[in-house]
């Protein structure tokens, strides 16, 4: 099976045209239709947390041993 993508836009009627498609007339295609994930705005920062203060409190202590019974 071949896949090919095409991103685009619903015209305003409703309707899709795709062209250009890499078929021949009388080849069988199964057409799947998927939403774009949302953009990301331009302006908008990816990384949030980029230079905010990180405190960890003894990060490598175990956490709830007594929780475990196969340790005991």
């Amino acid at each position: 099976m071949n896949a090919h993508r095409i991103e685009t836009t619903f015209a305003e009627n409703g309707k899709i045209t795709l062209d250009n498609l890499p078929f021949v007339r009388g080849d069988a295609v199964e057409i799947i239709i998927l939403e774009s994930p949302r953009r990301r705005h331009p302006d908008s920062n990816p990384y949030p947390l980029e230079g905010k203060v990180c405190r960890y409190d003894d990060p490598t202590e175990p956490v709830a041993l007594e929780d475990w019974e196969c340790l005991k």
